[in-house]
């Protein structure tokens, strides 16, 4: 099979090398920007740099190249996961400035505190401001943050800073460690964005995993919701599936105030086997957007079969809502429908053939409690009673990936799936459950054959908006 069959059609995916956590994304004069975490050396080392992609429109990208690398002694091991902050009218020319801000990696293992996994001792964790004026240059790096800056609490475990505006003041969380290896969340506040001020400590109640990461707030109809990556959730048959999981806590109050959240509360954002390190940013028209890393560290789990010399993507543009059950729904922004070509009416007793793997599939009242739906003989997703089942029929295009379940006590009401070469997403129920998969299929073109009766059934060929993507630009 050609590589050049799993290439991505309009999901972020690195033109060489690697990809994983969503970092900077914002809506800056006139463009969205979408920075991921590179390592431009994979298999060989592990070096991590920020790559950058423009968009007019959140569905057709640019490549514009490595960004941010590894370039002075306090970033020395990786330019680290971080967000960005747009300040209204701050740059030079009276103009919006961008303002980035991430951790910067150090790792000694010449220090004599070093320990395995570098928690208590060995490794660096600096809070880095660089900002820029074009999105294209920017300006020397300013760190802000060091280990001893820090509460004692906290273990060298600390990192991902997530920075936005409320009322007069900016905030910062970072994911953080302490040392009785119990994950929390640091919370900062700063009147300039330069210097800061620790206000609070997040916990949860009962200890939740080892070590919280990529903390994220969405505020939407008067909530907050507390976002993070839990790392070291043991395992369940329905939930915690993947090596470390992703989601949030909805909360009573302001996140500004919270000192405890209910771990029996926390959501996960996806139940596939490829979802991790979710960010979220507000656009200027006041859609709260999420963007996933749609990977795994999961090393049961190939996503460069065959000798792929790129791994991994990010997820599309998802659109935050509130739904009437208190919870958050996600759906692909409705500019990717632009991609779409004439739909083709699905029929329950005939198998439709595609003439790529490039599809959005989409299934609206449905009857009854049990629906199957196949792709290519290879990927099965199944409901009966108040389960969904996601399963791989063909070992070779799951590459590892194993039967996935998640209960749904209300059925299945509606279905939604993105089909992009070697990527899956499966939205259920208006995007109140989802699953974000890898798959690497063998046949040229994409057959569907589905047992779904409902009001409407519909698959829509999706146009390639990233063929033109890498154009001159050199990896």
């Amino acid at each position: 099979m050609s590589h050049a069959h799993w290439r991505l059609g309009f999901h972020i995916a690195p033109q060489h090398a690697w990809l994983n956590d969503p970092n900077g994304l914002c809506q800056f004069r006139g463009a969205y920007h979408a920075y991921f975490q590179y390592n431009p050396l994979w298999p060989d080392r592990d070096t991590k740099h920020w790559r950058h992609f423009v968009s007019p429109d959140l569905v057709h990208w640019e490549d514009h190249g490595t960004a941010l690398v590894t370039d002075i002694p306090e970033d020395r091991n990786g330019v680290y996961s971080g967000s960005a902050y747009v300040a209204p009218g701050a740059a030079s020319d009276g103009g919006d400035l961008l303002c980035l801000y991430y951790t910067g990696n150090v790792i000694d293992p010449d220090d004599p505190a070093a320990d395995q996994g570098f928690v208590h001792g060995g490794r660096e964790a600096n809070e880095i401001l660089v900002t820029s004026k074009d999105g294209e240059t920017y300006s020397d790096k300013r760190v802000l943050l060091r280990n001893d800056d820090y509460p004692t609490v906290c273990t060298r475990h600390v990192r991902d800073p997530k920075v936005w505006k409320q009322g007069d003041s900016l905030y910062m969380l970072l994911g953080a460690r302490d040392q009785n290896d119990e994950g929390f969340i640091l919370l900062y506040e700063s009147s300039d964005g330069s210097s800061w001020r620790l206000r609070n400590e997040i916990f949860a109640h009962e200890r939740f995993g080892y070590m919280w990461e990529c903390p994220n707030i969405v505020q939407l109809g008067g909530r907050d919701f507390l976002a993070c990556c839990p790392q070291g959730l043991p395992e369940q048959e329905t939930r915690w599936q993947n090596r470390w999981q992703a989601g949030y806590f909805p909360l009573e109050g302001s996140v500004l105030t919270t000192h405890l959240v209910d771990e029996r509360s926390f959501v996960e954002w996806d139940h596939g086997h490829d979802f991790y390190a979710p960010q979220t940013f507000v656009a200027d028209d006041g859609r709260a957007i999420l963007v996933g890393w749609m990977g795994t560290f999961d090393h049961r789990y190939s996503s460069a079969p065959d000798g792929l010399d790129w791994i991994h993507c990010l997820t599309v543009p998802r659109e935050l809502t509130l739904g009437a059950d208190g919870l958050l729904r996600q759906w692909p922004v409705a500019e990717l429908e632009s991609l779409r070509g004439l739909g083709i009416e699905l029929d329950a007793e005939d198998e439709l053939a595609l003439d790529a793997h490039r599809a959005d599939l989409v299934w609206q009242g449905i009857e009854g409690r049990e629906g199957t739906l196949v792709l290519d003989d290879d990927v099965c997703l199944s409901w009966k009673a108040d389960a969904l089942t996601l399963r791989f029929l063909d070992a070779a295009v799951a590459a590892g990936r194993q039967d996935r379940v998640v209960p749904l006590p209300n059925g299945v009401q509606d279905l939604r799936v993105l089909v992009d070469s070697s990527a899956l997403e499966i939205y259920v129920n208006n995007g109140a459950e989802l699953l974000s998969t890898r798959w690497f299929p063998r046949d040229e073109a994409l057959r569907v054959h589905c047992a779904i009766p409902c009001a409407q059934a519909c698959a829509y060929p999706l146009q390639d908006a990233l063929a033109h993507a890498y154009d001159g630009v050199e990896d």
